[in-house]
């Protein structure tokens, strides 16, 4: 323990909030989220919490804590805490709570569904350190806190920016204004998915398997935890008889919560990929760069099309063979292609930087609390 700093029960030091039964009103209002254990969003004439930690009480879920930045209603899953006394400051409060995240889930009971075990919860112990050393903690976890959020809106500030160059020379997709030849994606490539593997050709150790969990991962350039793998001999006969991806092919996840991730494949290491998750487009000659972005919003427009019709969502190689795009010569295709990589070399130095200010983030988290 440092000196001057005590540790102290939740239960002595904060007062415990808890939410109540949230009823939607009829009558207008204030648009205020509303959060506990779920989520939701009323239209309600006051708000009753602003800037909090909200901890779910009911259903816990591993990331049972969260920051909420505004107004905001607290119904009757989630709890918030405040200090019962001029030892602690709201702020610390909230970071020490965050802090506490999996030791809070922890005290979750129940098999089918955790709740939250409140004389636990009131037992558990924080460091409370001297009033200036909370207002240095949190100046400081702020300051980091606002240089990954910097990250972040640049981020989206690139996303945005490849979308305006895309539109700035290709136009709108739907209505073709500028005239692009307009072609088939089943004429452009050919357009198939793997071969079955089954699951007892599992193995602990051998050929990376994706699902459209990894390929999404991979799309996001994301680090992927490779949980399935096949056979090396399995895999060889796959290649000698079937083909296996190539490099700048595209891997489209078709079904799920991931449905429309892209994955242009960008590696010549072996792996192969689950069937009817996972469809496989082999480059022919086209530019995957401008395939990924036209596709992007092709798919997207079809996926509110069929979400608006109340189906399953889920891409087909029959489908996607009949998708018309518009297909302008290969060389202004290059020509987009150079600038978006451009960007994306940016976007890996500031994605690169963000990971360096949250692993900081984390490290003096862990050093305080």
């Amino acid at each position: 323990m440092k000196e001057g700093w005590e540790k102290k029960k939740l239960g002595e030091v904060a007062e415990i909030e808890y939410g109540t039964r949230v009823v939607q009103k009829k009558d207008g209002g204030t648009l205020y989220p509303v959060y506990g254990g779920g989520g939701a969003t009323f239209r309600m004439d006051t708000y009753n919490r602003e800037d909090r930690m909200v901890i779910a009480r009911f259903a816990m879920s591993p990331q049972c804590t969260r920051y909420v930045n505004g107004k905001f209603f607290l119904n009757d899953s989630g709890l918030t805490l405040s200090p019962n006394n001029k030892e602690l400051k709201q702020d610390y409060l909230d970071r020490a709570l965050f802090s506490l995240n999996n030791k809070i889930y922890s005290l979750g009971k129940g098999a089918a569904q955790k709740n939250l075990d409140m004389k636990a919860f009131k037992e558990m112990l924080i460091p409370v350190p001297p009033l200036s050393v909370q207002e240095s903690i949190v100046s400081e976890l702020d300051m980091l806190s606002g240089i990954i959020s910097k990250h972040k809106a640049l981020q989206e500030e690139y996303d945005r920016l490849e979308q305006s160059i895309f539109y700035d020379m290709f136009g709108d997709p739907v209505t073709n204004e500028k005239g692009w030849e307009v072609k088939k994606l089943g004429e452009v490539c050919e357009i198939t998915s793997s071969k079955r593997i089954f699951a007892n050709e599992y193995v602990d150790k051998g050929i990376p398997f994706y699902r459209s969990k990894e390929i999404a991962e991979l799309g996001d350039n994301k680090p992927i935890s490779v949980e399935l793998f096949i056979d090396k001999n399995k895999f060889e006969d796959i290649r000698k008889k079937f083909d296996i991806p190539h490099k700048n092919d595209i891997l489209i996840a078709a079904i799920g919560a991931t449905i429309g991730k892209m994955w242009i494949v960008n590696s010549t290491s072996d792996f192969y990929f689950k069937d009817g998750n996972i469809i496989w487009l082999k480059n022919k000659g086209f530019c995957p760069i401008y395939i990924k972005n036209i596709l992007n919003l092709k798919i997207q427009s079809l996926k509110e099309q069929i979400t608006n019709g109340g189906a399953y969502p889920a891409l087909t190689i029959v489908t996607l063979k009949e998708m018309e795009i518009n297909y302008p010569p290969i060389s202004i295709q290059q020509s987009f292609a150079d600038k978006i990589s451009a960007i994306e070399q940016m976007k890996a130095k500031n994605k690169a930087a963000q990971e360096e200010a949250e692993m900081l983030f984390n490290e003096r988290m862990a050093y305080y609390f």
